[in-house]
């Protein structure tokens, strides 16, 4: 249902898209039609290319209705049937968003959550790849930076004497961090004191991943009307070509509505048998 909800952008990338499980045509005709799923939904009920592609489920045993289903990914695939990105968890219970590999690899824009937080001298757009979250996603957060004209902070790898910019994430039960990405910084001569430095300039974006908690962890975290809040910071000090002013931290908060995940089963007379 994800995967529908971002089927527009996906295929302004260029992408088709296509979903193999080890239901039957029936199951997955059932269930295209009770969702609204537009897309490719394939069959294979026997796992052969859940096999050939080396993703079968090994702790799902013989005899059970488990046995044959894969560990959940996403493949990129080329044209020429190269796969060339894949996405995958080591634990089951955790995926990727396709709204994340769309923001992650694509640079597609993050239009959820937005937030704005302003400093002294920037202004920081926050944002997500997702506006609704299940346990076990992983979502995108996004900080768009605008910094003050002739104005500059220093990226991380600068030597100890400067302050780089860090983003911090509030420790939660309720979320796995993943290391921020910060992109390709510039390096400035500054005259003055005759070094050159690492810096951002302008404006420019950080892009964090996370991993939303399973659902006994997460549902006592949320609020009443059943939302997960992030907070975080963003610490930096904005230089011109002559002063560096104060350092300054920024606070950051993003809200997602929680939603749980879609377990009506397929009629009796079409629910896989154990074998």
């Amino acid at each position: 249902m994800e995967l529908q909800s971002n089927l527009e952008k996906i295929r302004a990338e260029g992408l088709g898209v296509a979903a193999i499980s080890y239901d039957s045509v029936a199951v997955l005709k059932n269930f295209a039609e009770r969702r609204g799923i537009t897309f490719p939904m394939l069959s294979d009920p026997e796992s052969k290319i859940i096999r050939d592609f080396g993703i079968l489920n090994e702790q799902a045993q013989q005899g059970t209705v488990q046995y044959g289903i894969p560990h959940p990914g996403t493949y990129l695939v080329d044209r020429a049937g190269r796969v060339t990105e894949k996405y995958f968890e080591d634990d089951y219970t955790q995926r990727y968003t396709s709204a994340d590999i769309l923001v992650s690899r694509f640079g597609e824009s993050a239009g959820a959550a937005h937030t704005i937080a302003e400093g002294k001298h920037l202004r920081v757009l926050a944002s997500a790849s997702n506006a609704r979250v299940r346990s076990g996603q992983r979502i995108s957060l996004v900080l768009d930076v605008h910094l003050g004209p002739r104005l500059h902070v220093y990226a991380p790898g600068v030597k100890s004497d400067y302050i780089p910019i860090e983003w911090s994430i509030k420790e939660s039960p309720a979320l796995t961090v993943r290391a921020a990405k910060y992109p390709s910084s510039k390096m400035l001569r500054l005259k003055a004191i005759k070094e050159t430095v690492p810096v951002y300039q302008d404006t420019f974006r950080l892009v964090r991943d996370v991993t939303v908690a399973r659902d006994p962890v997460l549902r006592p975290l949320l609020d009443a009307e059943g939302k997960l809040t992030i907070e975080g910071a963003l610490k930096y000090q904005a230089c011109d070509d002559k002063l560096c002013y104060p350092p300054e931290t920024v606070p950051l908060r993003w809200s997602f509505q929680v939603e749980g995940h879609d377990r009506e089963r397929a009629p009796v007379e079409l629910q896989r048998k154990a074998k």
